[in-house]
């Protein structure tokens, strides 16, 4: 282990449609967290527009950087080491993150590290959770990840249960489409479900018979679409807060009686949530009810920590770089990157 009173990492993150830096001091104190977003840009498209995003991160990335070092009062003198995002993601976007960070390395000398995406997330939890230390039980959902995981130490992973489809995110983007709400689908239907009847409409919960723990949601998509072709058909009034809250209920119960049973099955005693879709409320107030009735310590990152930021890509960097994990100049963008796979 590396010993030294503070450690500072300058993270960069744009696996998707954000470009964000950010400053973090000792993996746990973030002094800077800078997002430029491109969500109104993608709106008009209906969704993420790959070609776009890379276009705009080459246009935002060292304005993000600069505005990151001003606003924690740093300079490049100060850092210890470079951090970024290498995949999951797209790989355009990715591209251009890698290629500013090992540019950084490089030219300042100082150390790169690559991040797993995913990782990020899980570590999204140390920032506001202090007391918080593996293992622990973790459910990553995001627009194109769901997964169960059990963290075993810092930047140790075994994965109990992922996606064999759309992930949750995904599914809720494009039942947002359907019912009219328009993109990004998680946040207008966690609002717009908060006016509906979540018992209104049954959907199915669906169950992967030869693995407890992982999920399902094109099924319950399309059996959203179903009833909604069902309902222009017969002429039937369509009600968008019932479709909305009944499907949201969908997922969340999925979501939480995968979580619990692994919790139960594993002996855990802490369970965490993170990504996009860990910021919907209902999904907040489902999981916070059944650890109180399991006995269960729950912890959660704040929504700016959800979706996808730069602080939490240096908080896992702070713990790889202690570890002595150096990337060289051949680091690449990898878009489709599985959780603890080294490069």
């Amino acid at each position: 282990m590396i010993e030294k009173k503070d450690v500072y990492i300058l993270a960069i993150e744009s696996s998707c449609d954000e470009t964000a830096a950010a400053v973090v001091k000792n993996g746990r104190e973030v002094l800077s967290n800078v997002i430029s977003s491109q969500i109104a840009l993608h709106t008009l498209y209906g969704g993420v527009v790959p070609e776009i995003a890379s276009r705009k991160h080459i246009e935002k990335i060292n304005q993000v950087i600069e505005q990151a070092l001003q606003e924690a009062e740093v300079t490049f003198e100060t850092i210890d080491a470079i951090a970024v995002t290498y995949g999951p993601g797209l790989v355009g976007a990715l591209l251009v993150g890698v290629s500013a960070a090992k540019a950084l390395a490089f030219g300042l000398k100082k150390p790169l590290i690559g991040v797993h995406h995913i990782e990020g997330h899980i570590s999204a939890n140390f920032i506001e959770n202090k007391g918080l230390e593996p293992p622990f039980i973790c459910l990553v959902v995001s627009g194109g990840h769901s997964h169960l995981v059990k963290v075993k130490d810092y930047g140790e992973y075994e994965i109990l249960g992922r996606t064999r489809d759309d992930a949750a995110g995904e599914a809720f983007d494009k039942v947002a489409r359907a019912i009219g709400l328009g993109y990004p689908g998680g946040p207008k239907i966690d609002k717009v479900s908060r006016e509906g009847n979540p018992e209104a409409i049954h959907f199915p919960r669906a169950k992967v018979g030869e693995s407890e723990y992982d999920f399902s949601f094109s099924g319950l998509k399309s059996a959203v679409l179903n009833y909604l072709n069902s309902c222009q058909m017969k002429g039937e009034e369509i009600h968008q807060a019932d479709v909305a809250a009944s499907f949201q209920k969908a997922v969340v119960d999925v979501l939480v009686d995968h979580s619990m049973s692994a919790v139960q099955k594993y002996g855990f005693h802490k369970f965490a949530i993170a990504g996009g879709v860990a910021s919907n409320s209902h999904l907040r107030e489902a999981m916070i009810k059944a650890c109180e009735e399991n006995g269960i310590e729950f912890y959660h990152p704040s929504p700016i920590y959800c979706t996808d930021n730069a602080a939490m890509i240096g908080v896992a960097a702070y713990y790889e770089y202690m570890k002595g994990v150096r990337h060289g100049y051949d680091l690449n963008a990898v878009p489709n990157l599985k959780l603890g796979e080294r490069i």
